[in-house]
């Protein structure tokens, strides 16, 4: 089959790969070892096959590629129609990335019920990979909605002393917020008869569907909800400290480097992609807390006495950075808020692998029973090392590329938040080099921290290819970049001219864009487009 003959179904295919998988392995006896290498043969095959996406992706395309589009439900009117653009790519190939080393990282720390996890791990895979590429807002909040009980049972079923507890906080939260998104779609599907995203930003773009400003400013504040809640953008974020300490080593890995990014993709897709008008009228106060975020992740992580616990308030920091960079409606600023997606998912995601693997040995995240640990692990010192200095954003590691370019946008369009946020990178170099410290050069706690074993091959297959992608993300950024970038320059064109079409002489007050790239005209793609998207 060549590339072309395969473009209409390689989505469909890298969706539902895992979820096939998870399907043949409740046929599987109960042998752990053959259900480990299934589990990872399927997720390296999803692997292998996402990258088909950005290898025939059309870079300066702005519109929808590899889309499908086809009636699923006669009424009401819901279409199963995917498709990815620059700000959904490399969304869906992170997610294949990750995955295959969360199965190598549960390898020998899941010896209960192991067919019960990597049946929730691949339908989990599939439900993220959904939420990336559906363009249907029925089919979205479907795969919105699937994402939750697969986390919610390996956190629960999987995780550590108080995992019911976290599990259930973590479900609740996500669930009672993700109704008033679905309240907001109910109300748009009956006043457009489409759940179509392009259909519907199409009709707003023409006029001929005009929300009264106090309805869009409520529809608005329920697409925002269920996404702040799993950003999380302070207050909201109390959830997540207590799932990642609970969940096991993988469930942290995709918590973090996946399912955050589910919320800031629906700010960025949702948000601005809908109400551009009500995102700018709003964006001040997101912003202010975006930067509190930023700041008070920080200097919580600072006095941390669990590594997990620092680790994902360290979360709360960087996503902050991310919608500040939406809001800040500049190039710049959105590139950055891209990109700091995708290095936090790298980088962060490594250092719930490394947690993971230190767990395996002593049994504790307990950053006072550490130290001295470079003498016998110098390689996972190395790997430590490499990871923390990308996630405090030094030059030529991933970290930096979207931390220079979200501060860059935020500083273009209101510069006292840019010093504000700057701030941030400080407070993140205080806690990352003081953590690494504290565990690898301070005074030895226990006795048995001398003994501790290295990296072993299966664990060095983990790290290697995350500590690559961190240094070739920081040398070589263009390529990430580049398919983003028209992406991110049609959502400015569109919120451009819809601000413009509704409020002209209101433009002073509202936050101002940095000129964008591409015409307004190309905001929304015409019916050719979005059939010959590729």
């Amino acid at each position: 089959m060549n590339a072309a003959s395969l473009n209409p179904m390689i989505l469909t295919l890298v969706t539902f790969l895992p979820a096939l998988g998870a399907v043949l392995l409740m046929l599987f006896p109960r042998r752990a070892r053959d259900i480990r290498w299934f589990a990872l043969g399927i997720s390296i095959a999803t692997f292998v096959l996402s990258l088909h996406l950005p290898w025939h992706f059309v870079n300066g395309h702005p519109g929808f590629q590899f889309q499908v589009d086809r009636q699923w439900i006669t009424t009401p009117n819901i279409h199963y129609h995917i498709g990815v653009d620059g700000i959904s790519l490399w969304l869906v190939v992170l997610t294949t990335f990750l995955t295959p080393f969360c199965v190598l990282i549960s390898w020998k720390s899941v010896n209960d019920r192991v067919k019960e996890f990597f049946i929730l791990l691949l339908l989990l895979e599939t439900a993220m990979i959904g939420v990336f590429i559906a363009l249907d807002l029925f089919l979205f909040y479907f795969f919105w909605e699937a994402t939750l009980i697969p986390m919610a049972l390996i956190i629960g079923m999987f995780g550590h002393e108080r995992r019911i507890y976290a599990a259930v906080k973590f479900f609740l939260y996500t669930m009672v917020a993700s109704v008033f998104m679905l309240i907001a779609i109910i109300w748009l599907y009956a006043h457009t008869g489409s759940f179509d995203f392009v259909v519907i930003q199409g009709m707003l773009a023409s006029g001929q569907l005009v929300i009264p400003a106090h309805i869009a400013q409520w529809l608005f504040l329920g697409f925002f909800i269920a996404f702040a809640v799993k950003v999380p953008l302070f207050p909201l974020h109390t959830w997540l400290p207590d799932a990642h300490v609970e969940a096991p080593a993988a469930g942290s890995v995709l918590l973090a480097g996946v399912l955050l990014k589910m919320g800031t993709y629906g700010l960025l897709r949702f948000n601005l992609g809908l109400f551009p008008e009500l995102a700018r009228r709003n964006a001040p106060w997101i912003i202010v807390l975006a930067i509190i975020g930023i700041i008070y992740g920080a200097l919580v992580a600072m006095v941390q006495p669990n590594l997990k616990k620092l680790i994902a308030y360290s979360s709360v920091s960087h996503l902050g950075f991310v919608v500040l960079g939406i809001f800040s409606f500049t190039q710049a600023g959105l590139n950055g808020a891209m990109f700091i997606m995708l290095s936090h998912g790298v980088t962060t995601g490594a250092l719930f692998l490394l947690a993971g693997m230190l767990y395996e040995r002593r049994h504790t995240y307990d950053i006072t029973e550490y130290g001295g640990l470079a003498t016998p692990m110098p390689i996972y010192a190395s790997f430590f090392l490499i990871i923390t200095l990308a996630s405090i954003g030094l030059p030529l590691l991933n970290g930096f590329i979207g931390e220079y370019l979200v501060l860059t946008g935020s500083f273009q369009a209101r510069a006292r938040w840019g010093i504000l946020a700057a701030s941030g990178v400080i407070w993140s170099a205080c806690y990352m080099l003081w953590l690494y410290q504290r565990v690898f050069y301070g005074e030895v706690k226990r006795e048995v921290n001398n003994t501790l074993a290295d990296v072993n091959a299966r664990e060095r297959t983990c790290l290697w290819p995350l500590a690559a992608a961190a240094l070739i993300m920081g040398v070589l950024p263009m390529v990430w970049l580049r398919p983003v970038e028209p992406a991110v320059s049609r959502v400015l064109a569109f919120s451009t001219a819809q601000v413009q079409s509704a409020a002209p002489s209101t433009m002073s007050n509202v936050n101002a864009a940095a000129p964008v790239a591409a015409p307004v005209a190309a905001a929304v793609p015409t019916h050719t487009e979005q059939e010959n998207g590729r």
